[in-house]
């Protein structure tokens, strides 16, 4: 069993709306991008003037320029986990991070993240790029209860905004940062449950979105978004089973990519509209944070009984899912 104590969040408070990106000239306006990912507003690290004059076209002065780390936004995220658990930095024994950029090839970026909390505890990564969360917890679920400490912390810090090339629409209208955070327990009850959770790849489909060391995201847009309305909807369908799901007697939340592609999912799956959480047309594409952060945000609203079917997509090409259910 995985028990959940607490989730977290942090936006940066920074706002790329639709009409920066208009004012940046790079062929966009609200309703071409609007049309296309329905996404009004994102959060970045990047200062407002920094994005205008370089377009970000050096992801590495981007680091420098930068008001926040993955550290530092990690920890914020961490912090409201911990408090809505009733916790604090010493109950942790094990600190798990996770994304798409992290600011350092070495050390893991736990370690960086635990250091900022103050955690003295075992550190390290377990990523698959957007997927990460769904695969933590997946994987976490199945390690030995016995080898575990009886809270874990799981971080997503996903900054990046740093590794979008701004002169090129096709990915600047999509990117926002976002941080989430989760306690989770092995042996120790919590309010919320993990039923069921599954995780796959296709690594044959590796190069179909990528961030080369020291460069600009790029993808394949148009094979992305099939992948992961096919493999979202493929998910979906089979947590339903396996987890006797009964209509639409859960909330749902995506993978925070764009907002078409969430209203294609919700569509195929037959997800009534009521039961659609999601962010990412104020937050832009989150990443491995996305998701986590919905439930994080929507934190006070459940009650117990509900239930909550996150399925997420990300590089790899690699799709994780999960069911929770409030019981306390």
């Amino acid at each position: 069993m995985l028990y959940l104590h607490g989730a977290g969040h942090f936006h940066p408070e920074n706002i790329i709306d639709n009409a920066f990106l208009e004012s940046l000239d790079i062929g966009t306006d609200t309703q071409w991008t609007l049309d296309r990912v329905g996404i009004h507003q994102r959060r970045t690290v990047l200062p407002l003037d920094y994005i205008r004059h370089t377009r970000n076209h050096n992801p590495q002065a981007a680091e420098e320029a930068a008001v926040y780390t993955n550290a530092r936004t990690g920890a914020h995220a961490a912090r409201l986990a911990l408090t809505r658990a009733g916790l604090t930095p010493d109950d942790v024994g094990l600190v798990v991070a996770g994304g798409c950029s992290p600011q350092y090839s070495t050390p893991a970026e736990a370690s960086v993240i635990a250091a900022e909390l103050g955690v003295d505890a075992p550190a390290f990564d377990l990523g698959t790029a957007c997927s990460s969360f769904g695969t933590q917890l997946h994987f976490i679920r199945h390690m030995d209860a016995a080898a575990l400490p009886d809270y874990i912390l799981i971080v997503n810090p996903e900054n990046n905004t740093r590794i979008v090339d701004y002169s090129d629409r096709r990915t600047a209208v999509l990117w926002g940062d976002a941080t989430s955070a989760v306690i989770v327990s092995r042996t120790v009850p919590g309010p919320w449950r993990l039923c069921c959770s599954d995780f796959k790849s296709d690594p044959k489909g590796w190069n179909k979105v990528h961030i080369k060391r020291g460069s600009h995201f790029q993808q394949d847009g148009a094979a992305v978004q099939k992948f992961a309305i096919t493999k979202s909807v493929s998910m979906v369908k089979g947590l339903r089973a396996r987890c006797n799901h009964q209509g639409d007697d859960f909330f749902f939340i995506g993978h925070q990519g764009n907002l078409r592609l969430l209203g294609s999912v919700c569509k195929r799956a037959e997800i009534h509209a009521d039961r659609h959480l999601f962010n990412v047309d104020r937050f832009g594409n989150g990443g491995a944070a996305g998701a986590p952060s919905v439930f994080s945000q929507n934190w006070e609203r459940f009650q117990r009984g509900d239930r909550v079917m996150m399925v997420i997509v990300g590089a790899g090409l690699a799709w994780s899912g999960m069911s929770l259910q409030r019981v306390a």
